[in-house]
């Protein structure tokens, strides 16, 4: 698990928000299809005058879409951008919502990469439908980075770059030991789509030689990419109860901000 159920993601530091965009907008649910006719959650926070650049497709922890990726959908949209965040599960648990009693773990281990990235399609497909967005990114987080990563090598997703908090790299640190199962370390090799990643110093399931290993592998590639990794912070750093790590999460914004800036054609409103 990555955040605790009524975790929150921090704000968007006050020198990133657009002014005329500070009252945000709120998430409206949806249900897309993914390639195979599977139905599937999703939230969808529309930027009623984006500033140009990317859509965001969030791709969420093991929990799959609960309210604190519905939240950072909408705090994006204070900065300026289209954002769409999915649920992994609708193939095993359906589309209703969720509460804090849902075994994610079984659901999980059913979800495989390419399910992942057939349903990223279908985000990209209905951003580009309701927002007239050109340009897409894919941020994640734990499983969810991960994915992002992976999607990172399907030219077929068309994908401008992608983003990761603290992606896991290889499953085998938390004893899985699953072909279905996203692995990047082990498909590095395969990343073609420029990158940002980000990690915690202090995170016992993603060790520094895993992190040098993916950096190696990128580098070798030509792949263009950024990896920071903040000193003494924890895995799920990035969740505003977490004080003590407020620098580390407001520079995570800027970095993902600033990325963002960089990437692709202007999104239309």
């Amino acid at each position: 698990m990555c955040f605790e159920f009524d975790a929150l993601p921090p704000r968007v530091p006050e020198d990133r928000v657009i002014p005329r965009l500070a009252g945000g907008a709120a998430a409206e649910r949806l249900t897309l299809h993914s390639a195979d006719g599977t139905p599937f959650a999703a939230a969808l926070a529309e930027c009623p005058d984006p500033i140009g650049g990317p859509a965001v497709i969030i791709l969420p922890d093991v929990r799959g879409l609960y309210r604190f990726y519905v939240d950072l959908a909408e705090r994006f949209v204070t900065a300026g951008y289209h954002a769409l965040a999915i649920d992994y599960f609708g193939r095993t648990a359906g589309d209703a919502e969720r509460d804090d009693e849902f075994d994610y773990m079984p659901h999980t281990m059913q979800t495989t990469p390419a399910q992942v990235q057939a349903d990223i399609a279908a985000a990209r497909d209905a951003l580009a439908e309701r927002t007239g967005a050109t340009s897409f990114v894919t941020l994640g987080f734990c499983f969810g980075g991960a994915q992002s990563d992976l999607a990172g090598a399907n030219p077929e997703l068309g994908l401008d770059a992608v983003v990761s908090f603290y992606g896991t790299l290889d499953p085998g640190r938390f004893g899985i030991d699953s072909p279905d199962f996203p692995a990047p370390l082990r498909h590095a090799d395969q990343i073609r789509t420029p990158l940002l990643a980000l990690f915690g110093g202090a995170d016992d399931h993603i060790p520094p030689a895993d992190i040098e290993k993916f950096d190696a592998a990128l580098t070798r590639n030509g792949v263009p990419h950024e990896i920071v990794s903040y000193p003494g912070a924890p895995h799920s750093f990035f969740d505003r109860a977490f004080d003590e790590h407020a620098e580390a999460s407001a520079d995570a914004w800027r970095r993902v901000l600033d990325f963002l800036g960089k990437v692709g054609a202007p999104a239309a409103g």
